[in-house]
């Protein structure tokens, strides 16, 4: 593992503790915080899904990757049916002193998802010539998942606030939930062959584009749930755009 490579997954796993660090340090304040938060990273997400990642997956397999972006779609509905819209910072507290596991397994499950294409963008060298081929730019999927940790993080440890967690049981939690997206992007780095075999470039591309489906849901559902009453206040709707204009300048 280089130094690149080091301090891209420290990063992941910092974005993580910052976000969480911040509940700490504005109490109320921070659901304001999370809500422009959530608000730039929604642009971001969509933008480099239409401007990068869906192009990118079309340009190398058939019509039919559409299928995996759409299982992507579907299956983050199923995963924010159990963590309650945790990754767009929707939470309802009903019970206090409970450590609330669905939330945090299927925040950790979409968290460990998103790490495994990361691998292709982290280690290069697992990837054959064939992919090098294409223009990946410049770690748009990483960017974009880093840009996300820092606002779900928020809402998590809102969550864990609000359900009255003891301090070091919540912190413990946080940094599992920041160790996820390192951890898919090692295991697909280092067990990749052995579990996907000679079809591993494949079936990487398959998953990218479930995460693909994945982030067009939450992006989406951001945008439209990261206003009062539907509406979009002037700080709010400056957030989404700042979030498409550094996508876009980026790639």
């Amino acid at each position: 593992m280089n130094a690149e490579e080091i301090f891209l997954f420290s990063s992941l796993i910092l974005a993580v503790i910052i976000g969480a660090g911040v509940v700490q340090v504005l109490n109320k304040r921070g659901m304001q915080s999370i809500k422009i938060l959530l608000a730039f990273s929604g642009g971001f997400l969509l933008s480099i899904s239409f401007i990068h990642l869906i192009p990118e997956i079309y340009h190398i397999h058939s019509e039919s990757i559409g299928i995996y972006i759409l299982i992507g779609f579907l299956l983050q509905l199923i995963l924010e049916y159990f963590s309650r819209g945790g990754e767009h910072g929707h939470f309802h507290v009903n019970t206090k002193n409970i450590f609330p596991l669905g939330v945090f397994i299927s925040l950790s499950i979409h968290s460990f998802l998103e790490g495994i294409p990361l691998e292709r963008e982290l280690h290069h060298t697992a990837v054959d010539q064939e992919f090098l081929s294409h223009d990946h730019g410049e770690h748009a999927l990483y960017l974009g998942v880093l840009f996300h940790k820092i606002p779900v993080a928020i809402a998590l440890m809102t969550l864990f606030v609000k359900a009255e967690i003891p301090s070091l049981k919540r912190w413990v939690a946080i940094f599992i939930f920041s160790l996820m997206a390192p951890a898919g992007a090692i295991i697909a780095h280092y067990f990749g062959e052995s579990i996907f075999g000679e079809n591993m470039h494949a079936s990487l591309d398959a998953i990218l584009a479930v995460v693909i489906g994945m982030l067009l849901h939450v992006g989406t559902t951001i945008i439209f749930e990261t206003s009062d009453s539907h509406k979009f206040n002037a700080v709010k709707l400056i957030s989404i755009i700042v979030g498409v204009v550094i996508a876009i300048v980026l790639h």
